[in-house]
């Protein structure tokens, strides 16, 4: 794969970021985690992990444990993740620098995970990474990833409206996120950090880069808007759209 797109700008009303693949990579936590949980429901853990990524805990409860499909277990559940294995979690490269840089432009930006509450500011917490002023989480919708509930809470979050959609970035890692974004109108940009390049192409995002060092902040305005710098994008996924 060809990660050699000359920079590139592209400018956005707001910014919706996953968590995990695209803020945190706590693949070797969670891999311990639903291999502790599938021996505790008795379900093969590997049969968990081959469709979880990107996936609701409670939407995988419901087809393989619907006993334990219900949000006081779920919570207490991921809750624990971060609390048992803290240490097994590290930030995607350029994360922290770049919701740093937004904070300090007071740009719009949100979470929208598929985690938990107890999940989301348990990992923030353990990594000292900052909280957002606007959270989506697993139990704000009806319906999770790829349905575009929770992008479309998110953009409400914001403050924009529909018509606002096409100027959000939704930056994203999973296919079932990414088709979660564009089903929601938004512009996505695919993280290459759980899935394969192939995987993230064939969800079809506008753009592909291999992690946040590729995206940087250039530009502010008085209304909020923000100018990213786009680097090393995959050549597939050139600049064929401005996020205006």
């Amino acid at each position: 794969m060809d990660y050699s797109t000359p920079p590139f700008e592209v400018s956005f009303k707001g910014l919706l970021f996953d968590m995990d693949g695209t803020i945190i990579d706590s693949t070797a936590a969670v891999v311990k985690h639903w291999h502790t949980v599938g021996n505790e429901i008795g379900v093969d853990p590997e049969v968990i992990l081959q469709t979880s990524h990107g996936r609701r805990s409670i939407d995988m409860l419901k087809v393989l444990s619907p006993e334990k499909a219900n949000w006081e277990y779920v919570r207490h559940m991921e809750g624990l993740l971060p609390k048992l294995h803290g240490a097994d979690a590290v930030e995607i490269p350029g994360a922290r620098a770049l919701l740093d840089t937004l904070i300090a432009a007071s740009a719009r930006w949100a979470i929208v995970t598929s985690g938990t509450v107890p999940l989301v500011t348990g990992w923030l917490d353990v990594l000292k990474l900052p909280h957002p002023e606007n959270l989506v989480t697993a139990e704000s919708v009806a319906n999770g990833k790829p349905d575009p509930a929770c992008y479309d809470l998110g953009r409400e979050k914001l403050g924009l409206s529909p018509d606002d959609s096409s100027e959000i970035l939704v930056l994203e890692d999973s296919p079932a996120g990414i088709r979660s974004g564009k089903a929601a109108g938004c512009k996505v940009l695919g993280l290459v950090t759980s899935h394969t390049a192939e995987q993230v192409l064939a969800a079809e995002p506008d753009w592909i880069v291999r992690d946040l060092q590729s995206v940087k902040m250039v530009r502010s305005d008085k209304d909020g808007s923000v100018t990213l710098q786009i680097s090393d994008a995959l050549a597939a996924s050139a600049p064929v759209s401005n996020g205006n």
